[in-house]
């Protein structure tokens, strides 16, 4: 009875460590460091970063224009006379002053 029981188990062995490594393999697959959730997790990061750099890129850019505008040989007068506006906190009389949210 027992070799047959030690027959059995030998037979049941190989397939069971198969089983066993195939199982370890699978789950790394999905739940390791570099499996698929991981790699969706690193994807999702990836756009927000895309996103952020797009939003940061505008913003340079209407700064650029803004700065273009103040440089002596391209002096524009509209912005120069917002600038000191702003820098000294005047106006004129009749002015309306709308006050908006700081940027």
């Amino acid at each position: 009875m027992l070799q047959d029981l030690q027959r059995r188990f030998r037979h049941v062995l190989g397939p069971m460590i198969g089983l066993s490594a195939l199982g370890y393999f699978a789950y790394h697959t999905v739940e390791g460091d570099r499996g698929l959730l991981a790699w969706l997790r690193l994807r999702g990061q990836i756009t927000d970063a895309e996103l952020q750099l797009a939003k940061v890129t505008t913003e340079r850019q209407a700064l650029e224009h803004r700065v273009l505008l103040l440089r002596p040989d391209h002096l524009d007068p509209d912005m120069l006379e917002e600038r000191a506006r702003a820098m000294d906190d005047l106006g004129r009389d009749g002015d309306i002053v709308v006050l908006g949210a700081p940027k």
